[in-house]
């Protein structure tokens, strides 16, 4: 049962500070949702560390482990707004845009996921 208060409140705080990303950052004259995007690269590279430390200590059922990665991370990242602009686009026949943001958005993720985990090994090598 605690672990569900620790992904509530790491998912709170997650999405507290997705929400802060999105009001610092100003929509690109293009349209292009960038807060979106860097929310969930950020989340990305957060959860590729925070994995390679939770192998590292075999800590993949921990307290930190679920408020961090579970909560905090799933709630920094934004598939649902991800999606939503994805039809936007789609539905407004900007495929230009449809296209790159989601190849970006796809590619970026795998590759921040990777380059979070990647940096952590090399750290604790």
């Amino acid at each position: 049962m605690k672990s569900f208060l620790y992904v509530f409140v790491g998912g709170g705080l997650g999405s507290l500070f997705r929400f802060a990303i999105s009001k610092l950052m100003t929509v690109s004259k293009y349209n292009f949702p960038w807060a979106t995007f860097f929310s969930n690269l950020i989340g990305c590279f957060l959860i590729g560390l925070l994995l390679g430390w939770a192998i590292k200590n075999n800590s993949q059922r921990s307290e930190l482990y679920f408020f961090l990665v579970v909560g905090f991370c799933g709630g920094l990242t934004t598939f649902s707004s991800f999606s939503l602009e994805g039809l936007t686009f789609l539905r407004s026949g900007d495929y230009t845009n449809f296209i790159g943001y989601t190849l970006s958005s796809i590619i970026g993720g795998i590759a921040f996921v990777s380059l979070g985990y990647y940096i952590f090994r090399l750290g604790s090598s």
